[in-house]
């Protein structure tokens, strides 16, 4: 007699001969099982049906891209990055190889990264965000001594695109930081969060992990999480900030945490103070208090040197910024005056009669 089939396992034939198998629970969906009848694999298929698991995975074709983004996700370089860039890479990746993991390597060519560049040109901070995790990933990719798996980088000559908004973020004004304060007094979390951010010069990333053990003797001490410059900034307390922290409920690890004392995660948090930017009548963000700070301190006459070490800007680029814009303005009040009508001397002196002011040879001269 035939051995019984495995239950709920179905068998199936094809008009042209082809035989499949699929599990099927009563009137449940069929999953189709695509392994080899009888192999390991198929088994293995056949129980993640029955028990509504994923199918196992099948190991990316050599050599496509979805290959590739495997390696490189397993190489130094991707441990390299920060958790943060890691995470948002990861969520790109997914999707790239949801759409177009079967494409082969040597097939990409600048125009196929154009083409997904417009494809997501209505939102470009999203396009940058798949440009900048391409762009880390090719670069790794023909590297001899990374990869090494393509001759020609298809990123070259690929542009970021402008968004609407070319200075970026908001830049908070001294008007909405005190309709802020006004709205969130001292001894709340989210006068705190606004103080730590604006007096600091941190990233919203490197302010959920600020905490007491980051101070001492008046000044901070922290790795950035990006690791700008050498990867440590040394921030002093300044008193405004000391006196926010002394009349705050803090955490144990760190100074800002949640309604339940937990640390935030700086995704959350800054939901979280945007609600809170919102509710004071503000359109700022955590990352436009940075640019206030460094606004503020370039205007008070901070050199690029004092703001490459506050702000840990690892080159002059982002610095030069903020110093000339302040020279700028210093400038332009200076120069102000200088639009007004020049006073003279001979301003208010009569015109002279015909004749007059002539040497008396010319008047001689004239009357013959």
């Amino acid at each position: 007699m035939p051995r019984p089939r495995p239950p709920h396992l179905q068998r199936e034939q094809t008009r042209h001969g082809t035989v499949t198998w699929y599990v099927r629970k009563g009137h449940g969906p069929r999953i189709r099982l695509k392994a080899e009848y009888g192999s390991e694999k198929f088994w293995a298929e056949y129980r993640a049906a029955l028990e509504g698991a994923p199918k196992p995975s099948q190991a990316p074709k050599a050599h496509t891209l979805a290959w590739g983004l495997a390696r490189y996700r397993e190489s130094s370089a991707w441990s390299a990055l920060a958790n943060a860039t890691r995470r948002q890479s990861e969520n790109i990746y997914r999707a790239v190889i949801k759409t177009a993991g079967d494409e082969m390597l040597r097939d990409i060519t600048v125009e196929t990264i154009k083409a997904g560049r417009e494809r997501r040109a209505a939102a470009p901070h999203a396009a940058n965000n798949f440009l900048k995790s391409m762009r880390r990933f090719f670069k790794w990719a023909c590297d001899p001594e990374g990869g090494a798996l393509l001759a020609v980088n298809p990123m070259i000559g690929v542009k970021l695109l402008r968004g609407k908004n070319k200075d970026g973020f908001h830049t908070w004004t001294n008007a909405e930081i005190e309709r802020f304060e006004q709205r969130w007094p001292i001894g709340t979390r989210e006068r705190l969060a606004l103080d730590l951010l604006l007096y600091t010069g941190l990233s919203r990333g490197d302010v959920v992990r600020l905490g007491r053990q980051h101070v001492a003797n008046g000044v901070i001490t922290l790795r950035m999480e990006k690791g700008r410059g050498d990867g440590v900034v040394y921030p002093p307390v300044l008193p405004i900030l000391a006196a926010t922290i002394a009349a705050s409920k803090m955490g144990d690890l760190t100074f800002l945490v949640t309604e339940r004392g937990t640390p935030f995660v700086k995704e959350s948090f800054g939901n979280w103070f945007r609600a809170a930017c919102r509710e004071a009548g503000c359109p700022g963000s955590a990352h436009g208090l940075r640019k206030a700070g460094a606004t503020r301190a370039a205007e008070n006459g901070a050199t690029v040197n004092q703001l490459m070490a506050l702000f840990g800007w690892k080159t002059e680029k982002m610095a030069l910024l903020y110093t000339r814009k302040a020279d700028r303005k210093r400038l332009a009040a200076q120069a102000a005056p200088l639009l007004l009508a020049a006073q003279t001397s001979n301003e208010k002196v009569p015109h002279l009669g015909s004749g007059a002011g002539a040497g008396a040879d010319v008047r001689a001269k004239s009357r013959t």
